[in-house]
């Protein structure tokens, strides 16, 4: 992180409204996805700098690529699913890594198949191959939530692939592999686009509030920069109020530039289907509850050797704040 004397440009800045300092600040974000539009709004709209924020957005390419440039130093703030948190308290960290925003509150992957069908339910999976996530990972972790739910043991009532790389898995499918396979988006809409595979169930919508994605930090950072993770926040949050108050069309054509190798059409019809999901939050609180949950879904996966405590491993500090 350094502090500079300069000001940013921002398409919604002005001058009046910019600190007079911006503060830089690396964000390492587990994915490049629309899924995570609200913060990409607050990137393209100027709110960073807007609240005195240069932003390097680095792409980690997973969680567990996430955390390792957080706990190194490579980054000031992580964004990735909150059991990598859990996970790095139960092994000792000694700066422990802190929740301190919660933004989507719903699953971001979709179930597709080869062919239509109409009345999906869960059980058709059984005796069927489908392409999964890593495991450990909140995606295969929903998803075998999902299933137990349903009363399908994921071990034994079906053929879990999960060795192909996180972002290949429709390139896999579509060349032959899997009955299923397990999506983010464009992933989805490509399949469908091409005549490859169609969505048949959505993860967010049968798995519930889940808390997927939050942002981190350690907690000496937070200690150190209170002011910086409150003016993150706020930008945020500006993000988050953008997206529940303007239509599909409006958000993807802001986001447009985040995207460009996907067409305008395309963002829009993704866009929209998470909205249609109830997928971003409106506000940042990760909430007690929440939290239970995900230590739930952690013990379901059998991934949970102990149970930090909401205090130790959540702030709600900034999100309360950010929300007035």
């Amino acid at each position: 992180m350094v502090l500079t004397g300069c000001q940013q440009k921002g398409k919604d800045a002005s001058a009046s409204n910019k600190k007079e300092k911006t503060v830089e600040v690396t964000l390492n974000e587990v994915a490049h996805s629309i899924f995570y539009a609200p913060m990409y709004v607050a990137i393209e709209n100027g709110y960073f700098e807007e609240e005195g924020i240069q932003l390097d957005l680095v792409t980690g390419f997973g969680a567990d690529k996430t955390m390792t440039a957080l706990l190194s130093g490579e980054a000031d703030i992580g964004f990735m699913g909150p059991e990598t948190t859990v996970y790095t308290y139960n092994q000792g960290a000694s700066d422990v890594v802190v929740n301190f925003a919660q933004l989507t509150q719903r699953a971001g992957n979709f179930l597709v198949a080869r062919e239509e069908i109409k009345d999906f339910k869960w059980e058709d999976l059984k005796g069927k191959d489908v392409l999964g996530g890593r495991a450990g990972g909140m995606p295969e972790m929903v998803f075998e939530y999902i299933l137990k739910q349903n009363n399908i043991d994921p071990a034994k009532d079906l053929k879990i692939d999960q060795s192909i790389d996180f972002g290949s898995t429709a390139a896999a499918f579509s060349g032959g592999q899997g009955d299923f396979s397990v999506e983010f988006e464009p992933g989805a809409t490509a399949l469908e686009t091409e005549g490859a595979g169609y969505v048949v169930a959505s993860l967010g919508v049968d798995s519930g509030y889940v808390p997927y994605t939050a942002f981190s930090a350690k907690q000496s950072f937070i200690n150190e920069n209170p002011e910086v993770i409150q003016q993150f926040t706020n930008a945020l949050q500006k993000g988050m109020d953008y997206v529940n108050s303007h239509s599909a069309e409006e958000i993807a054509k802001v986001i447009e530039p985040q995207f460009k190798d996907t067409d305008l059409k395309t963002i829009t019809t993704i866009v929209d289907r998470y909205a249609q999901q109830d997928t971003w939050k409106t506000d940042l609180i990760f909430e007690e509850s929440s939290y239970k949950l995900l230590l739930d879904i952690l013990d379901e996966a059998g991934e949970l050797s102990g149970s930090p405590a909401y205090k130790d491993l959540v702030t709600t500090e900034f999100a309360e704040k950010a929300a007035k």
